[in-house]
């Protein structure tokens, strides 16, 4: 496990003002900083992952709770709602390459409601796969006010790649076609990325 780049810009300054305090006779307030630049270093944590061997398994894309899966359209979209808690580097839930990436400008609402899907701000990936399209929509929440996405349009990923993260709290969405796969999670199932099978493709 290492810790992203990405969480020096927080963890750096509250471990320089935790040594500043030390420093100066206040052992508490210093204390307190050093536990917050843990705290954020937890945050930014990102572990390896293995996922099964089966081809025809559809991962999770993030780290967090399965929420209710809803059908719509000829899809079926299910849900990863990550608290602050979880891991919030995101993966490839199947082989495939970027074929578009589109930010959305919208709200900041707690990503575990189902309006978020329509309202947040997101990240919305087109992927051209062997079984077809697949999205994968990163969405931002309550706290989360930043989506960082490494999934530039004409990229391929392998299964299980990490393809970006969302800062403080956040959602994936996950779009597959309804009458082409099996489903295997659960609602409030824990599901971690580029591990647990969400879906299996049914053979042709």
């Amino acid at each position: 496990m290492y810790i992203r780049e990405e969480a020096f810009p927080f963890a750096g300054p509250l471990a320089v003002g935790g040594a500043v305090c030390a420093a100066a006779g206040a052992p508490v307030a210093g204390a307190a900083f050093l536990a917050a630049a843990a705290a954020v270093c937890a945050f930014f944590r990102d572990p390896e992952r293995t996922g099964p061997a089966s081809e025809a398994l559809i991962l999770s894309p993030a780290d967090g709770h399965l929420l209710p899966v809803v059908r719509e359209g000829g899809k079926v979209r299910l849900s990863v709602f990550m608290s602050v808690f979880n891991v919030h580097v995101n993966r490839a839930p199947w082989p495939g390459r970027v074929a578009s990436r589109t930010h959305h400008p919208g709200r900041f609402m707690a990503a575990w409601k189902d309006k978020a899907s329509l309202d947040n701000e997101q990240v919305r990936m087109v992927w051209d796969t062997a079984r077809g399209p697949m999205e994968v929509v990163q969405i931002a929440g309550l706290i989360a006010r930043r989506i960082v996405s490494w999934a530039i349009p004409g990229r391929e990923f392998e299964r299980g790649d990490r393809i970006g993260l969302i800062r403080f709290g956040s959602r994936v969405d996950l779009y597959l076609p309804e009458e082409e796969v099996d489903l295997l999670g659960r609602e409030g199932q824990s599901v971690r990325a580029g591990e647990t099978p969400l879906a299996r493709w049914r053979d042709r």
